[in-house]
């Protein structure tokens, strides 16, 4: 494949920045990077604006530095709400990606980020509060807070755990394996029991005793009769 040299006049990533002299394919050149003004090519007529672009790349890179520096330090005081679909048990179905966490924040709060600029380990697959580390800048570094929320409730397993002692209870009840009475408890059941047991003897006594006492007076009677 043919190869061409030319001088970029903008910034392009992952080719270079303005004034940048690179071969690139002569089909790319002619194509796209001339017809779009993004580059010219290498002759000595052209070499006259590198001195120009030079001069504007520093000023684009100096603007872009104080950008993300003043970027960097109001997104760690953001915290980024992704809601993501979840079981009841809080289980994730997929993962959140750097695209998901650029749209929220260009939706909830207007910043425009090149996803290329959060750096994630692995994909975030689990609920709650992450850091996550962006690169703004070749010298400015920073940090966002992402919090991962359900679309749907989750259950707190700690519910079901507390709700089973209480569901035996009744059945512990039901079996009479209840409360030990206390002390003062069982005095007045044993002082109930003795009331109860001298009225049902006087009530037995009382009679025998008025049978033996009428038995008696007739037989008196009798003897005197026979002296």
């Amino acid at each position: 494949m043919a190869k061409t040299e030319v001088i970029l006049t903008h910034n392009i990533v992952g080719l270079g920045g303005e004034s940048d002299q690179v071969k690139v394919a002569a089909g790319y050149a002619r194509n796209y990077l001339f017809p779009q003004r993004l580059a010219i090519p290498l002759t000595q007529a052209n070499k006259r604006h590198i001195e120009a672009l030079k001069q504007r790349r520093a000023e684009r890179e100096a603007h872009e530095f104080n950008t993300m520096t003043e970027l960097a330090k109001g997104v760690q005081k953001l915290i980024c709400v992704v809601k993501v679909k979840a079981g009841e048990d809080g289980k994730m179905f997929g993962a959140v990606t750097a695209g998901m966490i650029v749209d929220e924040l260009k939706h909830q709060f207007d910043i425009a980020l090149d996803k290329r600029k959060i750096h994630l380990e692995h994909p975030i697959k689990t609920l709650g509060e992450h850091k996550v580390e962006l690169h703004l800048h070749a010298e400015v570094k920073s940090s966002l807070k992402v919090r991962v929320e359900s679309l749907t409730p989750v259950t707190a397993p700690a519910e079901a755990t507390e709700a089973k002692p209480e569901d035996r209870k009744p059945r512990t009840e039901k079996r009479g394996h209840g409360k030990r009475p206390t002390a003062e408890e069982g005095e007045k059941v044993e002082a109930a029991a003795e009331e109860k047991k001298p009225a049902k003897a006087k009530g037995e006594k009382a009679p025998k005793a008025e049978k033996s006492e009428k038995a008696e007076k007739p037989a008196k009677k009798e003897k005197k009769a026979k002296e």
